[in-house]
């Protein structure tokens, strides 16, 4: 069965609407393949050439340059970010002069992460976005604890413009684009266009939505689009320490290296990974070392993962239905076919109920882009999720009920239906002993009982 069969077969049995798998290896692109359709609705095929968004592996890239303007010296990660945005208001003063670029790296920042504007699609959409962050709550200490923050990577958009004087799109033409000679990765939905483009899909039969892609502000956290061959291309720089397949030296080996140095632990190490790096997470499977990023957009789903002692990266877009269900499938038998490397299974609730105290989790716990509550309900514990404010504008209000079942002390799982894999729920304490859940990769402070 070739490559392209065994991709076709996987996205069949997942409902996968289309897919773009590439699979470097010791050097050798050892698989490039393609299935299912860009755009159902038009009967427009996937093919290797079609372009996903990769949604927020579009942060690693981000993150790189950033790295870049380190080793030049016109950035400093342990710098208040105020030495280049002296303008820069945040929501407590705490943040405005203690925030640094390490902590935008590393997810950090305490910034509420889902915090997504409309500034329009002038040059200038960074600017108003980074000018709108004032009123944007904090729902956690500077430095505290980890939270994924979309809208800090916005802001690390902003940074690299004014140190640099180029804007973010151009920057990343000028440092990454050309330089890894990528021919169909762009930033703009109009770069798209000149390819074959994949749109998202979702329901149940999968139907294309009604929106292509996020506002442009989003551009420094989720918003390239590519091939899964050029996503390669990109992995590949950071396999060979900075340099590129044609040798070229962009980014120092000390830059890379710093970049999968632990800064800090994952309250949910089951997810992603057990720590976050620079830009990127950070994980172990069954002793063997892999870093990554995941990516989501409006119906688009993207991976990759690297294991550096094998020179193996995988790169696999998909636009609509179980991507993550394939996901884990596909990897795991890719890493063990060529790495013999056991990936780190999904999470399942815990053979046995494990005994635990209610009054322990039960509670609302907020931040500006989600309301949760903890209620119990038939001697067991449900999850009640709602987006608010600009994520509920984004994406809908999408209330959820989900019952939480025990997985280990401090910890619950989730069936997410939409994308059919358990999902933990981390309770924990912060240092000055504030309560806190950690669920989809997000802190959310305990408001009230």
């Amino acid at each position: 069965m070739t490559n392209a069969e065994r991709l076709a077969a996987l996205i069949e049995r997942h409902k996968v609407a289309g897919a773009g798998l590439a699979v470097l290896h010791r050097g050798e692109v050892v698989a490039d393949a393609a299935a299912g359709f860009a755009h159902i609705g038009a009967g427009i095929e996937a093919t290797t050439e079609t372009v996903f968004q990769i949604g927020s592996i579009t942060k690693a890239w981000t993150g790189t340059v950033a790295m870049q303007l380190v080793e030049e010296g016109r950035l400093d990660l342990d710098a208040p970010i105020r030495a280049v945005l002296p303008e820069l208001r945040l929501s407590t003063a705490e943040l405005t002069e203690g925030l640094t670029l390490r902590h935008l790296l590393s997810h950090t920042s305490g910034i509420d992460g889902d915090f997504f504007a409309e500034t329009g699609r002038g040059d200038d959409n960074l600017e108003k976005f980074a000018a709108l962050l004032e009123g944007v709550a904090a729902n956690h200490p500077l430095g505290a604890t980890q939270s994924y923050c979309n809208a800090g990577f916005s802001l690390l958009g902003r940074v690299l413009e004014v140190a640099t004087g180029t804007q973010w799109d151009q920057l990343m033409r000028e440092r990454l684009f050309r330089p890894l000679g990528l021919a169909r990765t762009g930033t703009l939905p109009e770069e798209a266009l000149l390819h074959r483009a994949a749109i998202g899909h979702g329901g149940d039969p999968l139907t294309p939505m009604p929106i292509w892609g996020l506002m442009r502000s989003a551009g420094p956290a989720g918003l390239i689009t590519s091939t899964a061959r050029e996503v390669l291309k990109f992995a590949e720089l950071h396999l060979n320490r900075g340099v590129t397949a044609d040798g070229t030296r962009i980014l120092g080996d000390a830059a890379a290296d710093q970049m999968l140095q632990p800064q800090v632990e994952m309250p949910d190490p089951w997810v992603l990974g057990k720590q976050w790096g620079l830009a990127w997470f950070l994980d172990e499977w069954a002793g063997t070392r892999v870093y990554g990023h995941d990516g989501g957009t409006i119906g688009q789903s993207a991976f990759l993962r690297v294991l550096p002692e094998h020179d193996l990266a995988i790169a696999l877009l998909t636009n609509g239905g179980g991507a993550q269900t394939l996901a884990n499938e596909l990897i795991a038998e890719i890493v063990q076919e060529l790495a013999g490397v056991t990936m780190r299974p999904p999470v399942t609730p815990s053979a046995e109920p494990l005994p635990f105290d209610p009054a322990a989790y039960v509670g609302r716990y907020e931040r500006a882009g989600n309301h949760l509550e903890v209620v119990e309900r038939d001697g067991g514990l449900v999850l009640i999720s709602r987006n608010v404010g600009h994520l509920a504008a984004l994406a809908g209000e999408q209330l959820m009920e989900l019952p939480m079942q025990t997985f280990q002390p401090g910890a619950f799982v989730v069936m997410r239906p939409e994308l059919g894999v358990y999902f933990p729920v981390v309770f924990y304490d912060l240092p000055d002993g504030s309560r806190y859940l950690h669920h989809g990769v997000r802190a959310t402070p305990k408001v009230g009982a």
